[in-house]
């Protein structure tokens, strides 16, 4: 309904502008002509409308150079027929620069589309609990004409331990999708055989390396919670998470940070921080999408006064809550220029393992 409303829109636009020029046309004095600046009625129709609409267009601006030359009485002149083919030219070649526009915006929106499906397609269903942690996670795409990019979850439930990754590819399209569903594969792999989260990390860079070209990468940020009172985490170059205690106001969890995984570096690069948090205290994990929305001035989301609304209700309403002050920051003004991965984890005393669908959480996930 909106593109028929904006497609008519565009189409009177065109045909307004033809008009325009058709009544200055009949306002000027002999022997001056505005005849031939018809064409530029079906020049802007190609830059929004279809071929066939484009084509109409052309066709009412030759009309109108014929009508207006008849009016004048000036059918018969040689110059009035060159006037025609001139506009006719350019009509035409608007119509095949619509039609070649046309079949790019559709081959484009495949290409995001099918980049969008495998991109869903790799991330995982989060549990909404583990034995103590209560568990929410939201993937956000960006506006409709941005191509999709690497962001990512995963989780990891071996035997009593419960990690957490959240990552961003550095990339667009199929091969950023490509490369972090390697990512969370490696992810997976490592958490299965190592206790801290500095070895995860360096498990992951080593694996990831061979795959990785000289201008890719992937931020990541590990976090261990297997602990009631503590969170341990390792930085790989990724935004710091937030921490939203039950009561008091949400903080940036420093931490040493790393380089991104896959750039090579050696063993011993990353470390692990370890933070207490108490029952009811949340963490918010995110990629770069919701740091870097900005509203209509450019103004950037004030994260921290922002985190604060998940603190109300469940985990998934304190993640809605975000999602709904991030959309209220940029209404009317920019869309996301970014994807957006989100995970919210709340050290919660009642031991739950409910996933999403009613059915036991996996503590055996490799």
């Amino acid at each position: 309904m909106v593109g028929e409303t904006r497609l008519q829109r565009e189409r009177l636009a065109a045909l307004g502008l033809l008009a325009v020029l058709v009544a200055a046309e009949l306002a000027t004095p002999l022997p001056v002509t505005l005849s031939p600046t018809f064409g530029l009625a079906p020049l802007l129709a190609c830059a929004f409308l279809p071929g066939g609409v484009t084509a109409v267009v052309g066709v009412a601006s030759v009309l109108a150079v014929l009508a207006t030359s008849w009016w004048d009485g000036a059918l018969d002149e040689t110059q009035t027929w060159v006037r025609v083919a001139n506009v006719a030219l350019v009509a035409a070649a608007a119509v095949v620069i619509a039609t070649v526009r046309v079949r790019r915006e559709q081959r484009l929106a495949r290409i995001t589309a099918i980049a969008e499906v495998a991109q869903r397609a790799i991330l995982p269903t989060l549990p909404t609990a583990t034995e103590r942690v209560a568990v929410a996670s939201q993937y956000v795409s960006a506006a409709r004409d941005a191509v999709v990019g690497g962001d990512l979850y995963d989780c990891s439930l071996v035997g009593h331990r419960a990690r957490f990754l959240v990552g961003d590819v550095r990339g667009k399209g199929i091969a950023a999708v490509e490369q972090a569903a390697r990512v969370i594969r490696s992810f997976r792999q490592a958490a299965a055989l190592y206790a801290g989260t500095d070895s995860i990390a360096d498990d992951m860079n080593t694996y990831l390396t061979p795959f990785f070209d000289d201008e890719e990468f992937v931020t990541a940020l590990l976090v261990d919670v297997t602990e009631p009172d503590t969170v341990v985490l390792t930085s790989c170059g990724h935004p710091p998470p937030i921490l939203v205690p039950e009561v008091g106001p949400a903080r940036y969890v420093e931490s040493p940070t790393g380089l991104p995984l896959g750039l090579g570096v050696g063993a011993g690069e990353y470390v692990t921080a370890t933070v207490p948090w108490s029952p009811g205290d949340r963490l918010l994990m995110y990629t770069d999408g919701l740091a870097e929305a900005r509203d209509a001035e450019g103004e950037f989301l004030p994260l921290l006064e922002a985190a604060t609304v998940v603190r109300g209700g469940t985990a998934e309403e304190g993640l809605e809550a975000l999602l709904a002050r991030l959309r209220q920051h940029v209404s009317g003004g920019r869309p996301l220029d970014d994807d957006l991965a989100l995970v919210l984890l709340e050290n919660s005393p009642v031991a739950v393992r409910e996933v999403s669908g009613g059915e036991p959480a996996s503590f055996t996930q490799q």
